[in-house]
């Protein structure tokens, strides 16, 4: 079996493993270890198998904002790793957008717009439960994310599998939201909603990792 087939093996096996067991758990280092190598895992079998360096540089920076999200109990790190969130779907778009479009249509944009709009009502929802720090982060990270998907929306159709993985990374930040700013201070994680979260975030990367790897820069 190839080297590149073993590392996507084990990056899967970590990411199940993650969802599975640790999801929902306190922190710990084995827990931010497994996290953070499961997408770190991502990316080094992208760039093994020849994936276009953007999408390295995207699941990379996913890589980090894990680490970031999963250091320590507080929100101590929490800007740094929406920063390198952000900065990983910055790369998403710009890989998104160089790779072929599907013809315009009224499908098309009428995808983009119900995706932009119901983005646009969930952080309008939601801001209510921000801290007042948070809401101008949150605001620029949500617009970005959903730049993504409608990026992702615009794409040929033989890259379903990305547009389905942005997709779920989407629904993974909206359970996200939800668990850290509207749960109260101090709760613990719920199982199901960690679970959910986990494996939206991880098989959406999955899935755009595995849907622009045939595509050389």
């Amino acid at each position: 079996m190839p080297t590149a087939a073993y590392v996507l093996l084990s990056s899967l096996a970590l990411g199940t493993l993650y969802g599975a067991v640790f999801s929902w758990r306190s922190h710990s280092l084995l827990k931010l270890i497994i996290k953070t190598a499961s997408t770190a895992l991502l990316a080094l079998w992208a760039y093994m198998v020849g994936g276009p360096l953007l999408v390295v540089a995207g699941l990379g920076l996913s890589s980090l904002g894990d680490f970031f999200l999963e250091a320590d109990e507080g929100d101590k790190f929490l800007l740094p790793g929406m920063g390198a969130f952000f900065a990983a779907h910055v790369a998403y778009i710009a890989l998104f957008w160089a790779l072929p479009q599907a013809d315009q249509s009224w499908l098309i944009l009428a995808a983009q717009s119900g995706l932009i709009l119901c983005g646009v009502l969930f952080i309008r929802w939601l801001a209510p439960w921000l801290p007042p720090k948070m809401r101008l982060p949150v605001f620029l990270y949500g617009g970005v994310i959903l730049m993504m998907g409608a990026a992702a929306l615009r794409l040929d159709p033989i890259f379903l599998p990305i547009m389905i993985g942005a997709m779920m990374f989407i629904a993974s930040d909206v359970i996200l939201s939800i668990e850290l700013f509207k749960q109260p201070e101090g709760a613990t994680r719920r199982p199901l909603p960690s679970i959910a979260l986990w494996f939206l975030y991880f098989g959406g990367q999955a899935l755009i990792a595995w849907g622009a790897s045939p595509i050389t820069d």
